[in-house]
């Protein structure tokens, strides 16, 4: 009988420290800060120097990579990530207002200028008559591209094309150019194929593009009409104001991270850091 009252003792002392065990972690999972952010590319240098700064300050940062530019918005709004930080203020609100999304802006990150791209001339007035040009196919970098290449002298658009135009906007063709709307991330895959394509900053690193010793044409980032192109981080609308976010936008414009951005994309991409009224601004 004693060992049997020993054992049972014994027993319930391994349950009730298990039971403390069990709880001291739930308390020690809940007072660290884990944010993931949906992006479409996170092997930048940049990233793991925020990922480290934001470590110090007791905020664990999970890169969730996408691989298009519809899921990461649909995952923001689902609360299967806390941010993203993929898109620009223009792409973001057109979205949002097509799925019916209740995500917002909450702090700029950088501004990539789109460029135009070509295995095959060296500027723009070389692309000879009927050439064929490709262009990205979502509403917002469609309409992007196709200023970029009414500012390249290669076509006119209307007066009031607008940040959602499309090729129906355009007004003069003297070249009677073929414009191809195909997917974001094809753009640098049919360089080939084509005359030239006009490629995203970001897709274009990845290709291992230099947009500014590779682009035969490039966007002028410091126009205002560049502003609704600039990139930021999203949240959910409820968390606008969360302090742990506010820190991390803070912490991805510090000394450190903004020079490993410059040195990753050869100086393609600019960091901006507005404050929130004014990026309120830009959407109105």
């Amino acid at each position: 009988m004693k060992k049997i009252l020993a054992f049972a003792l014994s027993a319930l002392v391994s349950v009730s420290v298990l039971s403390g065990c069990g709880k001291d972690s739930k308390e020690a999972a809940a007072k660290e800060k884990v944010v993931r952010i949906g992006v479409t590319g996170s092997d930048g240098e940049s990233w793991n120097i925020l990922k480290k700064k934001a470590e110090k300050e007791g905020i664990k940062i999970k890169l969730v990579e996408f691989s298009d530019y519809t899921t990461p918005n649909k995952a923001l709004a689902d609360g299967d990530i806390e941010l993203n930080a993929f898109q620009h203020i223009a792409f973001l609100e057109q979205f949002k207002k097509e799925h019916k999304l209740d995500i917002t802006a909450i702090g700029t990150t950088q501004i990539a200028p789109m460029g135009l791209f070509s295995e095959k001339y060296k500027k723009p007035s070389d692309i000879p008559n009927g050439a064929e040009i490709a262009i990205p196919n979502d509403p917002t970098n469609q309409a992007r591209a196709l200023k970029l290449l009414d500012a390249a002298g290669l076509l006119k658009l209307k007066k009031d094309f607008g940040l959602f135009g499309d090729p129906s906007g355009i007004v003069e063709n003297q070249k009677k150019l073929k414009i191809t709307p195909v997917v974001a991330q094809q753009t640098p895959r049919v360089l080939k194929d084509v005359a030239a394509s006009v490629i995203n900053n970001g897709v274009a690193g990845q290709a291992k593009l230099d947009p500014v010793k590779d682009a035969i044409f490039l966007e002028d980032p410091k126009n205002d009409s560049a502003k609704p192109y600039l990139n930021i981080f999203a949240a959910r609308t409820k968390d606008k104001d969360n302090a742990t976010y506010k820190r991390i936008i803070e912490l991805y414009h510090s000394k450190e991270v903004e020079e490993a951005l410059k040195k990753e994309t050869n100086g393609g991409s600019i960091s901006v850091n507005l404050p929130l009224k004014e990026i309120e601004k830009i959407v109105k």
